[in-house]
């Protein structure tokens, strides 16, 4: 079975940050999209259009296409799907995703430095009725959650419920319909370029579970 996995990377980040990822996935038979987008330029709704436009077009022949997101990716693949149908759609690893949104953007979005960095999509991201993740449908396709429980930022961590990753709460991570829901030792930078987090995404892509 020809199996293809996509990687989308999170907010402010670019495909680099998914390149440990994608050598790791390579080895154990997958062929990979390694995705980058302009995280910081547009609003969820256009990212989402513009990234998955690009994508469906160069699918490759495969008898599954799954995914793996990091942070904001896993909400741009929700937002998509809300809308369309991905063919062939595989399993999806979400790595730290803000479903339930994140503390740290209800604090500070109104902070002229944080809306410069983080850009329309990162003021989308709250946890009131403003933000997206309310606003889409629970999972109805086999969906595997990764949340990390270290944080290398202190101070945003104090503007989140424990345990969390510095940027989002373990809690926030879950989404009604998820098959299978991991917590890890991991900080939300570096989430996915940790082994164990690499071997466990590669067992729910394979089996549908974690160990």
């Amino acid at each position: 079975m020809k199996q293809h996995v996509i990687l989308l990377h999170g907010l402010a980040r670019s495909s680099r940050s998914m390149n440990y990822l994608s050598r790791t996935l390579i080895r154990s038979g997958f062929s990979v999209d390694n995705c980058s987008y302009p995280s910081q330029k547009l609003s969820i709704e256009m990212l989402s259009e513009k990234v998955f436009d690009q994508l469906i077009e160069r699918i490759p022949n495969c008898d599954k296409v799954h995914f793996v997101t990091h942070s904001l990716g896993g909400i741009l693949l929700r937002y998509y799907l809300s809308q369309h149908e991905i063919p062939k759609l595989g399993r999806v690893v979400m790595l730290a995703p803000p479903n339930q949104g994140s503390e740290v953007v209800d604090r500070m979005k109104h902070w002229p430095l944080f809306h410069w960095f983080n850009g329309p999509a990162g003021q989308q991201l709250g946890t009131d009725a403003s933000g997206i993740p309310h606003h889409l449908p629970d999972a109805n396709f086999e969906l595997g959650i990764i949340a990390g429980s270290r944080s290398i930022n202190y101070y945003l961590s104090t503007l989140l419920p424990k345990p969390n990753d510095g940027k989002v709460s373990v809690e926030s991570t879950k989404l009604a319909g998820m098959s299978a829901h991991l917590i890890l030792p991991v900080s939300h930078p570096f989430i996915m370029r940790n082994r164990q987090v690499c071997h466990q995404t590669i067992q729910f892509l394979q089996y549908g579970k974690f160990i």
